[in-house]
């Protein structure tokens, strides 16, 4: 078949990644002419990466999504009045592919016998979803449509999109257009068909819900909003996008750096990492075989020694690197520098030993890392480091800081197997730039709090580095107790910036809102910049008690609050939240009787179940809440008396 694509393509940045690249290019094997609209200006590399692979760029203003570009495309061919096409595609850039070759897919669809296809198909759903009533109707998804001459050509098709306005929203985009299209034409007598049987899956929308089993049966696309949507949507539909890197991994040469090398750029690393499953927890026993390779590169342990009596318990984890190893330490005197030589001294797999003290003790081991050994980690000097320090938390009760220390150590050096697993994960996932412990929670109140005080001058200090992602609203993902691995030229920005000892606060206000506090806060971010995912890496003792502390604390928390499901929980949380804590009195005016009623008592009775399970399941808590409780007692506030 002769074909032309049309191809629509937007980014805030103008930036057009290696997997738009790759896609167009294996496109182009099957279709002789591509049209690539751009809805907003190409940065220069990228108009230079689009020579020699698509026919023609037009840049167009940002308006009308998709669907105005495709409207200028056909203008553009004049509905293809000269016949010189078979088939027009209309294909946009929210998808990954071609997972599997493209042969496949049109092979397949030259066989069958319709007037237009597509991909996938989203099924009809009652109530639709956008406007709560009616159906939304069976449709094709709009990421890949392809149309047949005879329709190409008829009036009615001229005529539909002559029609069309486009929309200045998702929602007006959709309902205006990709909701419609489908039923139009069908209801017109022309024939539709997809590539997959999106009726076996049973549920609405397989190329979202079941992303999973759509790559069993070989679906060439993956669908970016997977990775960066909000997990509320994707869990309560059980969409499996860990399951389906996995089926990737398995049954596609679809290199994965593509897919990380452009969703770091712009999704929040929680949502990121929630919804692609960055979480390892790794076994004792090494996953490869152990006669797989062991190349590694150029490996470093970067420690902060300022207990000199821990520094057997962090040799004694060291000791797991399967591989020669230079060992740097930062310290503050010169006694405490010849001891660390002396300890290191013909430790196994140690090769050279660097020891150097501190000019200052501002910032503690974040100054001693970026200041005192920014030269050995601003070039490429070591491919892979391991920084850790001698972590005791005096400030906190034993208990709490020897937790704290167990979950930094134990999850990035926990025995031979456990840390070659982590060398493996690092030599064969490329885009991955730091490994962090999950966040620590237990006896720690950092659930949705973590940004604590820092979140001002983490604003701050991005701008200062120039960093273009977006930070996580609530929790962000961290080296929360300043202990990771990491790849040197993923924190480029860290070490290229000159820190100064007076940017750091001097000692003993090592608090929440200064640099070092912030600069914790800020390691994946600006890995994610350099173009890095973080992986979370865990070992599976730590895993289990962590896994089952979360469970316990999420169904306490939900046995409290009214009976619905967490989405719904979530929301009414928000709300209130928003609305200070006392929105159901502001609202009243607008209520009727009965409905204020209603909220009334369901409010008191949420506020009175919740300040008994808090008062005695969690009394540091209460503490806390106190204030809350006694603000909500005045004359227009009854409810917790």
């Amino acid at each position: 078949m002769q074909r032309a694509c049309l191809f629509s393509f937007y980014d805030e940045k103008g930036i057009v990644d290696d997997y738009v690249v790759f896609f167009l290019k294996e496109l182009g094997k099957f279709v002789q002419t591509i049209i690539f609209y751009s809805n907003g200006p190409l940065a220069k590399k990228s108009e230079l990466a689009l020579q020699g692979v698509v026919s023609e760029v037009v840049l167009r203003p940002n308006v009308g999504f998709d669907v105005l570009a495709y409207k200028e495309g056909l203008e553009k061919i004049d509905f293809d009045r000269n016949g010189l096409y078979d088939e027009v595609l209309m294909v946009n850039h929210t998808c990954f592919g071609p997972l599997y070759p493209f042969s496949e897919l049109f092979t397949e669809m030259e066989s069958r016998v319709c007037d237009f296809w597509g991909v996938t198909a989203h099924l009809e759903v009652t109530p639709n979803p956008f406007t709560g009533s009616g159906s939304l109707p069976y449709h094709l998804n709009a990421n890949f449509i392809a149309v047949r001459r005879n329709m190409l050509q008829s009036q009615s098709f001229r005529q539909y999109w002559q029609a069309i306005d486009g929309g200045d929203t998702y929602v007006t985009a959709v309902l205006g257009h990709e909701a419609l299209f489908t039923a139009y034409f069908v209801q017109l007598g022309y024939v539709c068909d997809t590539y997959i049987d999106c009726k076996k899956y049973g549920s609405p929308y397989p190329a979202m819900y079941d992303i999973d089993e759509t790559l069993i049966d070989r679906s060439p696309l993956l669908k970016r909003r997977a990775f960066f949507n909000d997990p509320r949507f994707l869990e309560p539909n059980a969409v499996d996008l860990p399951r389906a890197l996995q089926i990737l991994e398995k049954t596609s040469t679809y290199d994965p750096s593509l897919i990380w090398r452009n969703i770091v750029r712009s999704a929040e690393l929680r949502n990121l990492n929630t919804n692609a499953g960055l979480t390892s927890v790794l076994p004792d026993v090494r996953l490869k075989p152990d006669s797989a390779a062991t190349e590694y590169g150029r490996i470093a342990v970067c420690v902060h020694v300022f207990y000199t009596d821990m520094l057997d318990e962090i040799l004694a984890l060291t000791d797991t690197i399967p591989c020669t190893y230079d060992f740097i330490a930062t310290t503050e005197t010169e006694t405490k520098k010849a001891f660390i030589e002396q300890a290191v001294r013909g430790r196994k797999n140690v090769g050279e030993v660097i020891v150097r003290i501190v000019e200052q003790n501002r910032g503690r081991d974040m100054s001693s890392l970026f200041i005192t050994c920014r030269d050995l980690f601003i070039g490429e000097r070591y491919d892979l480091v391991c920084r850790l320090h001698t972590k005791k938390s005096p400030q906190v009760a034993a208990g709490k800081g020897n937790l704290f220390k167990r979950h930094m150590f134990e999850n990035l050096l926990n025995s031979p197997g456990y840390t070659t697993n982590v060398l493996d994960m690092f030599n064969e996932h490329p885009w991955i730039g730091v490994a962090v412990p999950p966040l620590v929670h237990i006896a720690y109140p950092t659930m949705g709090k973590a940004w604590f005080a820092n979140r001002p001058k983490a604003d701050e200090v991005a701008k200062l580095l120039d960093l273009s992602v977006p930070f996580d609203p609530d929790t962000p993902v961290g080296a929360f107790g300043t202990m990771f691995w990491f790849r040197p030229k993923a924190l480029h920005k860290l070490f290229e910036h000159p820190w100064k000892w007076t940017d750091f606060n001097a000692e003993p206000k090592h608090v929440d809102g200064g640099l070092a506090h912030v600069m914790e806060r800020l390691i994946c971010y600006v890995a994610q910049d350099a173009g890095y995912a973080t992986q979370q890496i865990i070992n599976s003792h730590l895993a289990g008690w962590n896994y089952a502390m979360l469970e316990y604390k999420l169904q306490k928390l939900s046995a409290a609050l009214p009976n619905a499901n967490f989405n719904t929980l979530a929301r009414f949380l928000e709300e209130w939240q928003k609305a200070g804590y006392r929105h159901i009195h502001n609202a009243e005016s607008a209520r009727p009787p009965e409905q204020v009623l209603s909220v009334r008592q369901a409010f008191g009775e949420l506020m009175l179940s919740s300040k008994w399970s808090i008062t005695h399941r969690f009394p540091f808590f209460a503490k806390v809440l106190r204030p809350l409780y006694r603000g909500m007692r005045g004359p227009r506030h009854e409810l917790l008396k």
